[in-house]
């Protein structure tokens, strides 16, 4: 069965050129035109949702965040150039990837492809799951626990503090993070990291745990312990 694409943007020419090339591709295309739409157009067999900032009833942001309340459906957002702010909230609320208007429609399938691969990709048994006193973060099911609490985390606050702490002492660069947890160079945009880590923070008290995210000035984070 070939896989479904939500494509949510309501231009009918970035439908019809990004479903030429998926389909192409062996993708099966689902389009959606406003943003309540493409939440209502979100069923299991789809895999993916390419999802414009810029839409009627519900913006890309709103539909974003609506998303991530119950799903880690991959995301991949539409932005027009100059749309700087919300692309960074995007990424911060979990988006997976984004690319900018006007953009190649051969682009925009290899890096659908890209975040499908990545998503694909189960990490190893043995490393999914890190534990520290009080703390487990578990990459399979894409949980957080505090002191046996459930922490509410979006996937990519999960991604780096997997990351950080299942490198404990090893420093980081806020590059480094971003190529390894969103896949790609974003460039100039390393001020997202500080945000992810600055809610992680708010949402890990980790008094007397003994462990503790420290910022390395100048250069970037680590996971330390005592």
């Amino acid at each position: 069965m070939a896989q479904k694409v939500l494509i949510a943007d309501d231009d009918q020419v970035v439908h019809e050129a990004l479903g030429i090339y998926l389909k192409a591709e062996g993708f099966e295309v689902v389009d959606a035109f406003d943003g309540v739409s493409a939440i209502e157009s979100i069923t299991p067999e789809v895999v993916l949702c390419v999802l414009d900032i810029m839409m009627p009833k519900m913006s890309g942001i709103e539909v974003c965040r609506e998303i991530r309340k119950t799903s880690q459906l991959p995301i991949l957002m539409l932005t027009a150039k100059g749309e700087e702010i919300d692309r960074i909230v995007g990424l911060e609320l979990g988006a997976d990837d984004y690319i900018v208007k006007p953009f190649s429609p051969r682009e925009v399938v290899a890096r659908i492809k890209a975040v499908l691969r990545r998503a694909s990709e189960q990490p190893k048994s043995d490393t999914s799951v890190v534990t520290y006193n009080g703390l487990t973060i578990d990459l399979k099911s894409y949980t957080v626990t505090l002191r046996n609490q459930a922490v509410i985390c979006t996937p990519k606050e999960i991604e780096i503090l997997h990351m950080l702490a299942s490198n404990p002492g090893q420093v980081f660069t806020r590059e480094q993070l971003l190529s390894r947890v969103w896949g790609y160079d974003f460039a100039g945009e390393t001020r997202t990291v500080d945000t992810h880590i600055k809610r992680i923070r708010a949402k890990l008290d980790s008094t007397g745990l003994g462990w503790s995210i420290k910022t390395i000035y100048g250069v970037g984070y680590k996971f330390e312990t005592e």
